[in-house]
């Protein structure tokens, strides 16, 4: 009896002796590791490490963009800077806000949601990264939207119509407990006031006042970094450009282009040659008529029609933008607009072509857009209906 009583309190010596060394051994392992990451601690990550720190990575690679800019920092922090002196902190999930920001830096927490987007064209670029159950508010009813899933966020409950633009539910707002917004350069200075004393922070997005259309889509990769969503905004800026430098392998068409609308008052307005879609025309392989129109300057400029028919009428095609002012759907419709419009040669030869009505709700397939061009550009007289282009007759 005694010798297997000693023989076990022998085994259970060996045992606790052998868990002493396992320990010491994960010990060693925990303080190797814990050094590599950096002084946080045995548990702590290399985020962690950088917590409340700004300690500059490296900045968002543009290349066309130039209304905004993103600068990565050590442990997932990234500043946005807007043309107008905005400056956005993005601020990764359980990370403490910086202490040394300035005041003026509207700070986002990760993650970001229950927001308010007026700008169309901003929430098309939002849902193009599956991020659009982050927008909970809108100024665009339902019945005015063309893309799907937006409608479908209505139907359910998870947007809402929050008023127009120069006049919001104030009252819905303050009670949804929206705290950021992001609205166009057109947002009236007392709805901006109004918002303030709110606590709803606004930031001006400024993608229409880009020049070239790759510039408006690359603003997807703002809203990437927003949303952590880097990869698939870099892939879908990258299917756009890909249609546009296709285009630039095949030779120019040399066929002129002009573009323009009339409003419901009577008033022309023709596309100046430093606009986007004029430089859309030249991208899809065609020449903008309108060459000497204020080149500099994006937008539109009001024209007298004679004048307008003096420097178009032998324009090759013409694309008529749908608008707020009339939705001609068929040649008859867009005749009625002016007589004079009749004798341009666009018009005689039948090339007449006007964009969808959902065009100015989209900047995420810009690029398409130009393809779509470049195919009303090479198309023969059986060809009538594009993505986002259709011939009037």
């Amino acid at each position: 009896m005694k010798k297997r009583l000693l023989a076990g309190l022998l085994a259970a010596a060996v045992l606790l002796a052998g868990c002493n060394d396992n320990k010491e051994n994960t010990s060693d392992n925990s303080s190797t590791v814990s050094d590599s990451q950096g002084s946080g601690g045995e548990n702590s990550s290399p985020e962690e490490s950088y917590d409340g720190k700004l300690v500059f990575d490296h900045a968002m690679e543009l290349k066309y963009a130039k209304n905004f800019s993103v600068d990565y920092y050590k442990g997932g922090y990234k500043l946005v800077k807007i043309v107008d002196g905005t400056d956005l902190l993005i601020v990764p999930e359980n990370m403490s806000v910086p202490a040394e920001i300035s005041e003026k830096t509207i700070v986002l927490q990760q993650p970001v949601n229950n927001i308010l987007v007026s700008s169309t064209p901003t929430i098309s670029l939002i849902n193009d990264i599956g991020a659009l159950d982050s927008v909970t508010l809108t100024t665009s009813d339902v019945d005015s939207w063309y893309i799907e899933n937006v409608k479908d966020a209505f139907k359910s409950g998870k947007m809402a119509y929050v008023g127009d633009y120069a006049a919001p539910d104030y009252e819905l707002i303050s009670s949804t407990g929206t705290g950021f917004s992001i609205f166009s350069t057109m947002l009236l200075d007392e709805v901006a006031a109004q918002f303030k004393e709110l606590g709803v922070n606004v930031m001006a997005e400024y993608s229409h006042k880009e020049d070239h259309p790759l510039a408006r889509v690359e603003w997807i990769k703002l809203y990437g970094a927003m949303f952590n969503s880097e990869k698939i905004a870099d892939e879908k800026f990258e299917a756009q450009e890909a249609y546009i430098n296709d285009i630039a392998k095949k030779e120019n068409t040399g066929k002129t282009v002009a573009v323009f609308y009339i409003t419901s008052s009577g008033k022309l307005y023709a596309r100046n040659a430093g606009d986007y879609m004029s430089k859309m025309v030249e991208l899809a392989g065609g020449k903008y008529i309108l060459s000497e129109l204020k080149p500099e300057d994006s937008g539109t400029t009001n024209m007298e029609f004679e004048a307008f028919y003096d420097s178009a009428k032998d324009a090759d095609y013409i694309i008529y933008v749908w608008s707020m002012g009339g939705k001609p759907s068929t040649l008859s419709d867009f005749l009625a607009r002016g007589e004079i419009l009749a004798d341009m040669k666009a018009v005689k030869n039948g090339n007449v072509w006007c964009t969808t009505p959902d065009f100015f709700q989209i900047s995420n397939t810009l690029g398409s857009m130009v393809n779509d061009i470049n195919l009303m550009l090479n198309a023969d007289e059986s060809t009538d209906k594009l993505t986002y282009l259709t011939k009037l007759k």
